[in-house]
Formats: C-alpha cells, structure tokens, sequence
C-alpha cells in the first residue's frame, strides 16, 4: 500500500498542499558605490543654464625685460578668461502600484510602492554618474520636442586630450559642449598615462584620480607586475605565524614624475563608446575633483502624480548638471580597447 508521500501533496490542484519555505529577504548585488559623483561636491544652481568664468596665469615671458627709467610702456597684459555654461538635465523614474499589490503579503518587502520607489532612485543616482562620465554633449530644453542635456565630463575636456587617429576633442562653444569624435581604438601604454598626467600638471592642475571601466584599471593594475613596467613586483606578505599569508596582486596608486599620486579607480557604471558596431572605445580620465562638481537646479525628490483608479503613481525626478569649473585641470586618454594588453 503507497503512502502519501510529499509529491502527492504538490500535486494537489491548484498549487499543491505544502507551504512554501521563502526567505524574507531580498539579496540585491547591484547597490554598488557611485565613485565618481562619491569624489566630487556639489553646489545648487538658479537657472537651467548655469554660467561660470575661467581664467590661468599667462605663459611665462622669457624676454620680460624693461630699461631702467623707461616710459615707453607698450604691454597690456590684462586677461579677461573665459565665460562658460552648463545646461540642466532632467532625470526621472515613475512607478505605479495598484492599492491590492500594495496590500499584498510580499517576498523581502512590507510596502510593495514604497519599495518599488526605493530601488527607482538608486537606479535614477546611478543613471547620473554614467552620463556625467559620458561623452554626451549638453544641448539646451525648447520646451517642445528637445530635453535639456548635462555635458558629460569628456565632452568638456580639450587641452589635455590623448585619442586615437581620427579621434577629435568636443569642447564648449556657443554656449554647449560638443560630443568628442571617437578615433581608432588601441591599447593604452604606460606613456600615455605619464604623458597625460605630465600634461595636466604642466597646464597647473593637480590630479587625483585615475578613472575608467574595471577593464581598463585591471589591465593598467597587471602591467605594473611585468618587467617592462619596472615599478612593481609581486610580493607575499608574511606576518605573525598565526597570520594568514598576504598576496599582493593589484596596484591600486600611482606616483608620477611630479609628485602626483594617482588613485587607480575602477568605476563598474563607466560605458565605453560604440563607435561602430562591435567596437570598444574606452577612456581613462585623469582628473582633479576639486575642479568639477554637480549642480543641482532641484535636488532628488519624489512627486506624487494624479490617483487614477486603484493605483498610486511616484515619479523620482533630479534636475542636475556637471560642470566642469576648469577643464585644463583634467586630462583623458580616449579609444583605449579594453580587449589589449597594455603596453610601455
């Protein structure tokens, strides 16, 4: 005679006779730290256009020279700089919940729009910093069929600019940014990076930071352990027996020629640039975060929308900004193809 086993129980329409054993809790992986806008501040803005000067010392004058008691002062060296903008951009993530899945007894969660409006404004935070360290360029809202666009961080950057062949900078004119031209793919090399962070230097800034797509920064990381890089080694740090044996496999700083010290950071929300399909184009930034920050004309909130029916309606909304107070402080190494070994 059968007994009444388990698989009877399941079988039992609709949906079976056992309980289901759910953990009450939700494993979410992907809140994950937001390095570039975490390395920058902020600042409100009054306008959706928000203006700022630059300006830099002259070059330095090697004939500057006058006669003793002379009158004949010809030289005007006064130097207004420049006027520059940034455009607002508006992001937004909308929810809608119906009043029974609210009231429902659901997985990890005691409020199911709550919930939902949780999650929608760190996927808005991270939406953010992908575009800040994007190539788009800013273009103004016409109220009609064109939405204000935030330059993204390379589409400011034009003095200290290593691309590919056929590669050109953006730059702001006309009151917007353009978006940089993508250039031929290739691998980085450490000269590249010395040459870049020299450049920098040379212009004034001070840079902090190397920033790019984990990639990129794994590669540059493995490089240091060659011998053509000749600046690091791997080593196994042994302390007290009692201690567990220490394998140093990455470098995570870089000290240049000119006493910067670069910290190698890689940021997992960073895109590369499809230029063609199929194609790669990643970039490294070099940069100085005192030198740029986010405006806010209307921080992060959350906007209730018309009840319709059985249904509560949120929309999170940032009106935001990058500006980038002056671009010769940051450098970056365009069209790295992040599939290649780096080189000397």
């Amino acid at each position: 005679m059968a007994n009444l086993n388990s698989f009877d129980l399941k079988a039992v329409e609709v949906g079976g006779l056992i309980n289901e054993d759910v953990m009450q809790q939700i494993w979410d992986i992907s809140r994950i730290p937001l390095d570039f806008t975490e390395s920058i501040s902020s600042d409100t803005v009054k306008n959706s256009y928000t203006e700022y000067t630059q300006d830099k010392l002259q070059d330095v004058n090697m004939s500057n020279a006058q006669i003793d008691g002379s009158d004949q002062n010809t030289n005007n060296d006064t130097n207004t700089g420049s006027r520059v903008g940034s455009h607002c951009q508006i992001s937004t993530k909308t929810v809608s919940v119906s009043t029974r899945a609210d009231d429902s007894d659901t997985i990890g969660r005691s409020n199911e729009l709550a919930y939902q409006v949780m999650m929608r404004q760190q996927e808005l935070k991270r939406d953010v910093e992908a575009i800040s360290i994007s190539e788009q360029g800013s273009q103004s809202d016409n109220g009609s069929d064109t939405p204000g666009l935030s330059a993204g961080f390379a589409s400011w950057l034009t003095t200290n600019t290593f691309r590919g062949a056929g590669g050109a900078d953006g730059g702001f004119a006309a009151g917007q940014t353009a978006a940089p031209t993508p250039g031929t793919t290739r691998a980085l090399s450490e000269a590249l990076v010395r040459d870049c962070a020299q450049s920098v230097w040379e212009q004034g800034g001070n840079p902090t930071t190397l920033m790019s797509n984990p990639t990129v920064i794994r590669k540059l990381s493995e490089y240091m352990f060659t011998e053509t890089a000749k600046v690091a080694t791997l080593t196994s740090d042994v302390r007290e027996k009692s201690s567990a044996a220490t394998a140093t496999g990455s470098v995570n700083l870089f000290i240049t020629d000119f006493g910067v010290t670069l910290m190698m950071v890689p940021n997992r929300l960073q895109q590369p640039v499809v230029a063609t399909p199929g194609s790669r184009n990643c970039t490294l930034y070099c940069y100085d975060p005192e030198y740029v920050r986010h405006g806010y004309l209307a921080g992060y909130r959350v906007e209730p929308l018309a009840k319709i029916g059985l249904a509560d309606t949120r929309m999170m909304a940032v009106d935001w900004t990058l500006k980038c107070l002056n671009e010769s402080a940051h450098g970056l190494i365009a069209d790295i193809d992040d599939e290649l070994a780096v080189v000397a």
